[in-house]
């Protein structure tokens, strides 16, 4: 089956976000412990305004997308999809947990995984249905955030989203990521098994409203017929950003507060940052229009995007943990954003090396295995 390159494009754009996202609890793993969204200082609230919340709800629509990718080629090859999807969520599971017990406690593949199962049960419902159903799901899990404002406001007894660690807990966990490799690990693991449930509640119900807009897309071959929606293609970069921009800085603004505005912030991120997102890929799509080269640059990196994923989490470990350089803690924010652009560089890079020699990523090529059984 032809790949679309408008896809990969966006899926490589969409890693650097994910990566400057990411890059921050490894700079300061003590972040697990205690959760903040606040912005902390002009780099935090930038950050906050521009990708948190907002490129892993577009990797969510990717995924879905991709899924009907992969029903497409299941059907070309003769295979039954369901199978297929079954050892594919299974190869993805078990990756995802290597992955988040040995160097990133805040994977989202085991989650995804999950979820692609339920999406397997609905892959047969009709667009409209999914489209509803994904509305219905971002307004009640916007409608219960903001229930937690108003209890927040409400209650006698202050009502916070994370309790702050003391300076001996927050030194503790400095120097065990600093340590050894076995530290590290310890560390690590301690974070995963307290953050799994944390990530599947808060993220869950959100990437799958975005599965299903993404199979609607897929369905409908959206990045296949682009030409044909060039008045739509302006109405969303206008209403993105128009109402996706503001609704950013003001959710940037709020979730300093860990109580109300927290609270607030995410039932405010929950409804907008789809709009930011689309207007974020529509925007990409167009300069890839006028400049190929943006898409050239970006699409390598997005055909193993698997792959890229799970380097970023190596890299950063070498650059922050005692797996390598042991540097958490020890480098401001706007050099952790520094050192986000070099490792993305670095991986873009080997992205486009490695794609000359291999038709596949080393994760692609082991999720393959996984899903043709071969």
């Amino acid at each position: 089956m032809r790949r679309i390159h408008e896809v990969d494009a966006v899926r490589g754009f969409a890693l650097a976000g994910i990566l400057i996202a990411n890059i921050g609890l490894f700079a300061d793993p003590r972040i697990f412990s205690a959760p903040a969204a606040g912005a902390d200082g002009v780099v935090g609230f930038v950050v906050n305004t521009l990708v948190l919340s907002k490129f892993y709800v577009l990797f969510s629509f990717l995924f879905g997308y991709s899924f009907t990718l992969q029903m497409r080629s299941a059907e070309q090859a003769g295979a039954g999809v369901v199978g297929r999807i079954l050892r594919r969520s299974l190869g993805l599971f078990l990756i995802g947990l290597v992955h988040g017990l040995l160097l990133w406690p805040g994977e989202i593949l085991t989650l995804y995984a999950a979820l692609g199962l339920i999406l397997l049960t609905m892959r047969n419902v009709k667009p409209r249905t999914a489209v509803i159903t994904a509305l219905v799901i971002l307004g009640v899990v916007a409608l219960l955030y903001a229930t937690f404002a108003v209890l927040a406001t409400l209650s006698p007894e202050p009502i916070t989203a994370s309790t702050p660690l003391t300076e001996a807990e927050g030194a503790r966990i400095m120097a065990e990521i600093r340590g050894g490799p076995l530290e590290v690990l310890g560390v690590n693991v301690q974070h995963y098994l307290q953050t799994v449930p944390l990530i599947w509640f808060a993220q869950g119900p959100t990437a799958m409203a975005m599965f299903l807009l993404g199979l609607v897309a897929g369905k409908s071959r959206l990045f296949e017929r682009l030409d044909e929606w060039p008045g739509r293609l302006s109405a969303v970069q206008w209403i993105g950003f128009g109402v996706g921009l503001p609704a950013a800085v003001l959710y940037a603004y709020l979730a300093g507060d860990q109580s109300t505005g927290f609270f607030a912030a995410i039932a405010l991120t929950t409804l907008t940052s789809p709009l930011l997102s689309a207007a974020y890929v529509v925007t990409l799509l167009r300069a890839g229009r006028r400049f190929p080269a943006v898409h050239s640059a970006l699409a390598p990196a997005g055909r193993v995007a698997a792959s890229n994923y799970i380097g970023q989490s190596v890299l950063c470990c070498l650059v922050f943990t005692g797996y390598g350089l042991a540097l958490a803690g020890r480098i401001p924010p706007l050099g952790v954003m520094g050192v986000a652009v070099v490792i993305y560089l670095v991986l873009v890079a080997l992205s486009a090396w490695w794609l000359r020699k291999h038709r596949y990523g080393p994760v692609e090529y082991v999720m393959r295995r996984f899903t043709n059984w071969r």
